[in-house]
């Protein structure tokens, strides 16, 4: 009876090692396939960039003839040589000019106005936050139009206040600072009040600086978002001297440089202009994940 039992063990245990086995190799399986779907994707995002960089230093002729080529037959700098004599330093100067003002605007305004909406109660606020919102459900090019008789209007036309006031504060990140005071802690706010702090105090020196992981999100989004735009500098603007990288790269496809094919002249504009925006985000990419996990922690 005994060595029966003993047989019996021995086969479960030999059962439960061959059933682990297989669930061990499923797993190894699951998680090798998992990493070469993750791999076959990353490398079909990057491909273009690839192109991109490589085309960059392509002549045009090599471009044209292997569009598809991840290295240059006759490798040559003279796309961005030929860019530098296409006022491309201009279009960059005042993409920097422009971009730093819109960031620092919406950061400022965006927050002032989402802490007024999260904090302080007046008449309409409700209203207020409703056409917020609906101003986010508003397509970009159905404001063109006006955008462009109200600065002519304003007398602001052709110049670098038209270019920049319309885009110091957009909807999005009012919404999105609401929503991130709201998530702070009143009582923070009642003992600095009981200080004697007053309300631009508070939210300057007390509420601001907690609102770090949000602040870093908003000045990522329009740093990004004002060195992408296009739409609003080509109805804001008319000189050739006013032209950011967007719209000077679009002149370079329609322009006299964008006769023939001439793609590296093309992609070598778009690297450089990918550059900035790829720093920053990186950038400050490291700093929001550890605001991220500090708020994290306190909480």
């Amino acid at each position: 009876m005994s060595t029966h039992h003993k047989n019996a063990d021995a086969a479960d245990a030999g059962t439960t090692h061959r059933a682990d086995s297989r669930t061990r190799h499923g797993s190894r399986l699951t998680r090798v396939l998992g990493y070469t779907a993750l791999v076959a994707i990353a490398l079909l995002y990057i491909y273009p960039f690839l192109i991109q960089l490589a085309t960059s230093f392509k002549t045009d002729a090599d471009a044209t003839s292997h569009p598809l080529s991840l290295w240059p037959q006759h490798f040559t700098t003279a796309a961005f040589s030929r860019l530098a004599d296409a006022d491309y330093p201009r279009w960059f100067a005042n993409s920097v000019v422009v971009s730093l003002f819109v960031t620092a605007g919406r950061v400022f305004f965006d927050s002032l106005a989402g802490y007024a909406l999260a904090r302080l109660r007046f008449p309409g606020r409700g209203t207020l936050f409703a056409a917020v919102i609906a101003v986010m459900a508003v397509p970009g090019v159905v404001l063109l139009i006006p955008k462009f008789l109200v600065l002519n209007q304003l007398g602001m036309y052709d110049s670098y206040s038209g270019m920049i006031v319309p885009l110091l504060a957009n909807a999005a990140g009012v919404f999105i600072m609401k929503q991130f005071f709201e998530s702070i802690p009143v009582s923070v706010e009642e003992a600095a009040r009981i200080d004697g702090a007053s309300t631009f105090r508070i939210f300057w020196s007390v509420v601001l600086p907690m609102a770090r992981p949000a602040l870093i999100t908003l000045t990522i989004l329009s740093f990004q978002g004002s060195w992408n735009e296009l739409p609003h500098f080509i109805v804001s603007r008319q000189s050739p001297d006013l032209n950011t990288l967007t719209t000077g790269v679009a002149s370079l496809v329609s322009g006299q440089l964008g006769l023939g094919n001439q793609y590296p002249i093309k992609l070598a504009a778009t690297l450089l202009m990918t550059i900035p925006v790829a720093l920053v985000f990186f950038a400050f990419q490291r700093h929001f994940v550890r605001g991220g996990t500090a708020g994290a922690t306190k909480g």
